[in-house]
């Protein structure tokens, strides 16, 4: 009998909106403000997080209109996650992108929300706003994302 593929185990491509929705698993990582050493291209983990990140949570605050508040925010898709550098390695859309499964505490596969935090995977409990950091500088992390 053939095995029943769970729709996260799917090429990206065959997602359909809301199963694309669903593969975030709320670390927060991507939504870091990162430093880009301008000589090497090599990028650097901060604290700082998006003013519109749910620092608690590891979810956007406003995510049907971040846009309109941070121009910058990538409008992730199948077609271009090959192409961000700066995607946290435990990302589900990067690992996807590259045929590998998603870890044990994604939510998709432990049936909790709180199994990011747990792991240590996400941002709760070490980030600090950006409306409150001043320069970027001052807070990059010894951190892999």
């Amino acid at each position: 009998m053939d095995r029943v593929t769970n729709f996260w185990e799917q090429p990206l491509a065959t997602l359909d909106r809301a199963q694309w929705e669903a593969l975030c698993d709320g670390c927060g990582k991507c939504c870091l403000h990162k430093v880009e050493d301008a000589d090497t291209g090599d990028i650097y983990a901060t604290n700082v997080a998006c003013r519109l990140l749910d620092r608690d949570a590891g979810m956007c605050s406003d995510y049907k209109h971040r846009h309109a508040y941070v121009a910058e925010c990538v409008r992730l898709n199948a077609n271009n996650v090959e192409g961000i550098a700066w995607l946290p390695r435990t990302c589900a859309y990067r690992l996807r992108a590259n045929d590998e499964a998603l870890p044990d505490w994604h939510y998709l596969v432990s049936g909790s929300r709180e199994a990011v935090h747990e792991a240590g995977e996400s941002t709760r409990g070490w980030t600090i706003s950006e409306d409150l950091a001043g320069d970027l500088e001052h807070h990059m992390v010894d951190r892999l994302l």
